[in-house]
Parts: C-alpha cells; sequence; structure tokens
C-alpha cells in the first residue's frame, strides 16, 4: 500500500511517516500542523496534537441528518442552485502517468478500498448528500468555508477523498495529485483539525451505503487510507505556508473582449506571483464569493508581474460570465496558488507539439514564449484548432509569433471549414518521433487528442496535459 514518506518534488518536502506500515496512528490524527511563518497573515492550527477520532459505523441519533441527504439547518436560507461551470478548463488534475504493472498485485487495503467503491458506485449522489449531511449537522462550525450553493461543490470533496483512496497503490500519481490538493485547500481556510472531521464523515457515509459488505477489516482499510491522505496533504499545506500567502488579491487591469463571450483578462497581484509557463491557478470573483474556477496563465511570466487569462462565458456559469461581462478594471480579484503539471522541459531538445482547442490555446502561447525566452531554437508546432473563423479569437498574436520565431510553425484547423477534427490534423503531418506533445482545451477533445497521440506512436509519459476526468483537482 501506498505510504506518506517519500521524496516530493519540489518545492514540497517529504511528509512524515503516518504509521501505517506498523503500529498505527489512530483515527485521523496527523502528525504534523502547519506553522505560522514569520508575518503570515493565515490562521493556523494550534500547535497540539490532535485528539483520535471515536470509531464510526453509525451516526448517533441525534446528528442523523434527513433520510432525504438534505443538510440539517446549516442549509437554511440557501438561494437557488448555483449553475454549473463546464469541467474543463475549470477541473485541473496532473498529466496521466503509468499506472502500476499490471503483473503487480494490488495491496491488501487497495482491494478492500475498491471493493467498497464498486459496491457504492450506483448510489454515488446518496453517499455524497449523506457526506456532506454529516458534515454540516456534526461540524457546523464548517459550513461557511462552503459556497452558500452547493450544487456545483457537492460533490468535489467527495470525490477527491474517493479518488485519492482508489489509487492508493499508485503513489506518482497520488503524491503529486494529493500535494497539490493540500496546497489548494489553503484559500479556502482548510486547517489541519479539519481533516478528522471530513474522514469522520467520509466513515459514516460509506458504512452506511456499503452496509452489506461493511466490516471492522474495511473500516481499518479506510481509516489507514485516509490517514496516509491527509498527511500528505497537510505536509503539503505546511510546506507551502512557509513560502507563499494562502491567496492573492489581483486587481483588473485590463479587460479585452475578443468576442461577444471570450475576454482577455489582465490582472496585477498585490504580491509576486511565481508560476512556470503553462501552469494555470483558481480565481474568485467578488461577485460570487467561496467559488472558484481554474484558469491557464496565457502568457510566460512578465517582467512587469502582469498575469493574463483567456476566459469564455459559458452558459449557466457563473465565474466565467462574471469574468466576461462584469469584470472592469479597477475589480479585485483572489488568485489561488499556480497548478499544474503541463511544462516545458528545459534540459531536452526536444520539439514541441501544441494542441490547443479554443481558450485552450491561452496555455500553448504561454509555452510558446517560454521557449523563446530561453533563447532555444527547438522547433515548435501548434495546432490551434477551433469550430468556425469566429473561435479562433487569438490566430492573430500566434501568427505574430509565428513571423518573429523561425521555428515556430502554426496551424489553424477549423471544423466546419475542414470537416476534420484537430485530433485527425496531426496525422497529415510529422512524423513526431523527437516531439514532446501538449494538449489544452475542452475535455473531449483532450481526450481524442491523446488517443491520436499515443496512436502515432507518442509514448504516455510525452503527453502532458491537465485536464483528466479520472482525477479531478477539486477543493471544498
Amino acid at each position: 500500500m501506498f505510504e506518506a514518506r517519500h521524496t516530493m518534488d519540489a518545492p514540497t518536502t517529504a511528509s512524515a511517516d503516518n504509521g501505517t506500515t506498523g503500529g498505527g496512528s489512530g483515527w485521523f490524527t496527523p502528525h504534523t500542523q502547519p506553522t505560522t511563518p514569520p508575518g503570515g497573515e493565515q490562521e493556523t492550527a494550534e500547535g497540539t496534537r490532535l485528539a483520535g477520532l471515536r470509531p464510526v459505523g453509525r451516526t448517533t441519533p441525534d446528528a442523523e441528518p434527513d433520510p432525504s441527504g438534505q443538510p440539517a439547518p446549516a442549509w437554511s436560507g440557501t438561494p437557488n442552485p448555483a449553475p454549473a461551470e463546464p469541467s474543463s478548463p475549470e477541473h485541473r488534475v496532473p498529466p496521466q502517468r503509468a499506472a502500476p504493472s499490471q503483473a503487480q498485485e494490488a495491496s491488501p487495503d487497495a482491494i478492500l478500498i475498491r471493493r467498497t467503491m464498486a459496491e457504492v458506485a450506483p448510489v454515488a449522489d446518496k453517499v455524497t448528500s449523506y457526506f456532506y449531511a454529516l458534515l454540516f449537522v456534526r461540524h457546523p462550525d464548517l459550513r461557511p468555508m462552503f459556497p452558500a450553493a452547493m450544487d456545483t461543490q457537492r460533490d468535489r470533496l467527495l470525490k477527491a477523498l474517493l479518488t485519492a483512496a482508489e489509487h492508493v497503490d499508485n503513489t506518482p500519481v497520488l503524491v503529486d495529485y494529493l500535494q497539490n490538493l493540500g496546497r489548494g485547500h489553503r484559500k479556502y481556510g482548510t486547517r489541519a483539525e479539519h481533516y478528522p472531521a471530513v474522514g469522520e464523515c467520509l466513515i459514516g457515509a460509506l458504512s452506511k451505503y456499503a452496509e452489506t459488505i461493511w466490516t471492522r477489516e474495511l473500516e481499518a482499510a479506510w481509516v489507514r487510507a485516509y490517514t496516509t491522505i491527509s498527511q500528505v496533504m497537510i505536509d503539503a499545506a505546511a510546506s507551502d505556508e512557509l513560502r507563499a500567502p494562502a491567496w492573492w488579491y489581483a486587481e483588473v487591469v485590463s479587460h479585452d473582449l475578443r468576442t461577444p463571450d471570450v475576454a482577455i483578462v489582465t490582472v496585477r497581484p498585490d504580491q509576486p506571483y511565481p508560476f512556470l509557463a503553462g501552469q494555470y491557478t483558481s480565481l474568485e470573483t467578488p461577485w460570487w464569493p467561496r467559488i472558484w474556477r481554474h484558469y491557464s496563465f496565457a502568457s510566460a511570466p512578465r517582467s512587469d508581474g502582469l498575469l493574463s487569462f483567456h476566459v469564455k462565458a459559458v452558459p449557466a456559469g457563473w465565474v466565467s460570465n462574471a469574468l466576461v461581462h462584469r469584470a472592469r478594471p479597477g475589480d479585485i480579484l483572489r488568485l489561488g496558488p499556480p497548478g499544474g503539471s503541463m511544462t516545458v522541459d528545459h534540459t531536452t531538445d526536444n520539439g514541441l507539439l501544441c494542441l490547443g482547442g479554443g481558450t485552450g490555446i491561452a496555455p500553448i502561447k504561454a509555452l510558446v514564449e517560454d521557449v523563446a525566452e530561453h533563447g532555444e531554437r527547438r522547433p515548435v508546432e501548434v495546432f490551434y484548432g477551433a469550430r468556425t473563423d469566429h473561435d479562433l479569437y487569438d490566430i492573430d498574436t500566434m501568427l505574430r509569433l509565428q513571423q518573429t520565431h523561425p521555428w515556430l510553425s502554426v496551424r489553424a484547423v477549423i471544423d466546419q471549414q475542414a470537416r476534420v477534427q484537430l485530433p485527425d490534423a496531426i496525422r497529415r503531418y510529422g512524423p513526431w518521433n523527437e516531439y514532446d506533445a501538449f494538449v489544452s482545451g475542452p475535455p473531449g477533445m483532450i481526450r481524442s487528442g491523446v488517443h491520436a497521440l499515443r496512436d502515432i506512436g507518442i509514448p504516455s509519459e510525452r503527453i502532458r496535459h491537465d485536464s483528466v476526468e479520472e482525477l479531478v483537482v477539486v477543493g471544498p
């Protein structure tokens, strides 16, 4: 089974051993808690060890939520449900990595956890509703950390926990995923002492809806898995707290409406914001507090410190519509930490094969600028996909970059004109044996793009993207 002690990728540090390999550590009890750096603004947990939680199987009568799955009094006054944003570019995760070898046997805990997953899959919505009902009834102090309207957020935290638990044997994917979650959760005000409450309610919800198979052995496996998961997240948050704030304030300095539903929004952070070309961040607007959406940086880091994002207003999208139709210079947004691994490896001279669809061209543009700033002349091939000419809102910028850099080639692929999908277009060119591939755009385009790239012989480890439905980087 996955253990919590690993050599982590920079800038985080190795997390502490949580005792899953011997001895046990009690109910979801973190071994370390974040410490406040000198001058830190964010409230952190007190420096005391958390008390272990009581074992959970059934809820006590006075804590039982309504059978309908609706939270108790914490829901009073909740407005109409918030319209949902699309899953991309909002839902972001590390690029896919190879799963454990088929020949490798699953650990005993992984077998038990996956058995639980299979049991509750048909009633996942009920499990989720019950989980939040337990959380808000037992720990009403946590309710303000969540948006008032919970329809978009309802399944996110639980899905993240279940996803992480399901990948207990895939250490490289799991560690990266959990570190990103731990750092990202700081902006919600998450502290170390919140993790036991979440773990308790997770076990309560699972035990209720997997009642026919639930055993002490199964419960113990989930306790060990969640203890490991929470420890990695806590350690990542603690490490991140020593070097970065939980969020940045950023003033909108320009708002360029390129089409009726696409805007380029440029902001000035209140303090330096370190990131890499190809990464993304989460944005919160003043009009919808506690509702965050992810957007890629549309340029490499700039000397003036400004950050730009390409935003497409989508039907029923609160954040995207606010950014496109309501935001104006002078408005103040909040930014979460940077994330994502769709970055250029400057230790190689491999060419870059980039597929960008819609506003997915934003991080592709940033990658091109990054190569240029490093003074490299490695070939970069960009396929810019769109349904119509109207959707090629940034083609002039890409063509100007092509005129400036002879190693760059930009090809527009318009579905309605060529009657060909973007992934199919790459098969007409190449070969791509010496190229690293980058894919950015809507989920469907990413799935088909990755499939096409593998089909032409590019190995999975050389394909980078930040949207995979199997792992959704989420927050409460």
